[in-house]
């Protein structure tokens, strides 16, 4: 039976509060592990998609450009008499029990279960071997096109991750050329890919628009790194193959430079840049004398008047500065995201340099622990049986009995001075005496917590302890007055009081 409008807008209603609900419920709960994590960020991202859908639908009927939605509300709401008013209602009422007659086995299906079902599900993430579920990068394709590319150097993969978001080490001169386009674009697709399957909750795209708007406006500023500013851009010119020909003599010393720079610089200047290595050499060397205006147009390329020659060279300029310009955007981007991912990026590099010393067989046996790992992680929420109470180990389970008994994990030692805790077993007795807590409680009473204090649990026990030690520290204590030595001119020999004494009376 189909819908009224209406109808469908309550139900769109309907469906959004129920999603926001499920959602909120989704992110409250607390995941067991780091695979459930992540396959609860992609179903909170799955309510939102459909949230974001149902809304864009509710906007359509909203905005009405087919007057639906005003007509249907004319029709139930707008009746000139009270009988057409009953009459369009029982109308109504006879489509709907002529549909139930037709359909007599139809029942009454809530859409709550089907959005239960959401919490439910098991997202499908699709993750390479090497990438073990979203821990690390997988980078080898990019690595094996850096290496073989004209602006890359050779290095092994563990440098090559290390310094990967290093792109300022390019000289500009590759930077404008197809290839280092291409393998931008092939960074930002893979980076933009792993990071939505890692984290769905990032707005991406609002990340990239608000890094759009900050270009723009440090481009026109000059203030992008190694593009923008003017000095950049000399030095920019300096590196690409601009051929200064002040520096070569004759034509030969032109053709030593390669077909490919000579054509380059030809096509810098806007001249043919086709023929042989010595035509193209013979071509260029026409400019150490002659200006580029004053040219003959048989030299330049496809250019039909001589007063176009500033145009195209215009237009060249304006395209290679739009190359420039996407280019260091693009570079922007992949920065922006290098530093989102940092912490993955430094887990790949440790991973990258630990893979150097395991073999393939100890790679898989860790490959299988990590496995087994999430597995058990799962199991953790199940009760742990233990009706001894017995201490937990360090794999969340309850230690041995005959462990407990040989450590004697049952005998209890409380401390009066670090505020009556218990400690278990001799050895965390013993060893607290040297901890922070009793410490503490040493430097409140204001009692050194030196060896003569070890074993006493007790403040009165303390105090009276050092009581005893400052009195015997007393009477061994040096007294300058009586002890200190004093020496007359000839050469009598008088303590401190004595000496202060007969000085006073002037015998001395």
């Amino acid at each position: 039976m189909a819908s009224t409008v209406l109808e469908a807008t309550r139900a769109a209603h309907e469906d959004l509060e129920r999603l926001e609900r499920l959602a909120v419920r989704e992110l409250q709960r607390d995941p067991a592990n780091a695979r459930d994590r992540l396959f609860q960020s992609h179903r909170v991202r799955h309510m939102l998609d459909l949230v974001v859908s149902t809304s864009d639908k509710l906007v359509e009927i909203y905005e009405d450009k087919d007057n639906a939605r005003k007509d249907e509300i004319n029709t139930h709401l707008t009746a000139p008499t009270q009988t057409l008013l009953f009459s369009k209602y029982y109308e109504r009422l006879k489509e709907i029990r002529d549909y139930h007659r037709r359909n007599p086995s139809a029942r009454f299906v809530s859409t709550t279960d089907d959005y239960e079902e959401l919490m439910k599900e098991e997202p499908v993430i699709e993750f390479t071997g090497e990438e073990a579920f979203g821990r690390y990068l997988d980078l080898h394709e990019l690595y094996n096109e850096f290496i073989n590319s004209k602006f890359g150097t050779p290095m092994e993969y563990s440098a090559y991750v290390g310094s990967f978001s290093q792109i300022e080490k390019i000289p500009q001169s590759h930077k404008t050329t197809r290839q280092y386009r291409e393998y931008l674009e092939h960074i930002l697709e893979y980076l933009t890919s792993f990071l939505y399957r890692t984290e769905p909750l990032q707005d991406i795209e609002k990340i990239f628009s608000k890094l759009e708007s900050e270009f723009e406006e440090r481009w026109m500023n000059g203030e992008v790194p190694g593009w923008g500013n003017k000095s950049t851009e000399k030095e920019s010119e300096a590196e690409e193959p601009e051929i200064d020909l002040d520096y070569y003599i004759t034509v030969e010393e032109l053709v030593e430079l390669g077909p490919e720079k000579l054509k380059q610089a030809l096509a810098a200047r806007g001249l043919k840049s086709g023929g042989t290595v010595q035509q193209r050499a013979e071509r260029l060397f026409l400019l150490k004398h002659t200006p580029l205006e004053q040219l003959d147009r048989k030299h330049f390329a496809k250019v039909p008047r001589t007063k176009d020659v500033s145009n195209t060279a215009s237009n060249g300029n304006n395209f290679k500065d739009d190359l420039k310009k996407e280019i260091a955007l693009m570079e922007v981007k992949m920065r922006r995201l290098c530093e989102l991912l940092d912490e993955v990026f430094v887990r790949t590099k440790e991973n990258a340099e630990k893979k150097l010393t395991l073999t393939y067989e100890e790679m898989e046996a860790e490959r299988e622990e990590e496995v087994q790992a999430d597995t058990e992680s799962d199991d953790e929420e199940q009760q742990i049986y233990n009706p001894l109470k017995l201490p937990m180990g360090w794999d969340g389970k309850p230690i041995p009995y005959w462990l407990y008994k040989l450590h004697g994990l049952g005998q209890e030692f409380k401390c009066e001075i670090c505020g009556n805790h218990s400690y278990w077993g001799r050895r965390a007795y013993e060893r607290h005496f040297k901890e922070w807590r009793h410490q503490h409680g040493m430097r409140c009473l204001g009692i050194p917590n030196t060896k003569n204090f070890n074993e006493i649990t007790s403040i009165e026990e303390a105090k009276g302890l050092w009581e005893k030690i400052q009195a015997h520290q007393g009477l061994n204590k040096w007294r300058p007055d009586l002890e200190e030595e004093y020496e007359d001119q000839e050469g009598n020999i008088y303590n401190k009081k004595t000496y202060t004494d007969l000085q006073r009376q002037g015998l001395i």
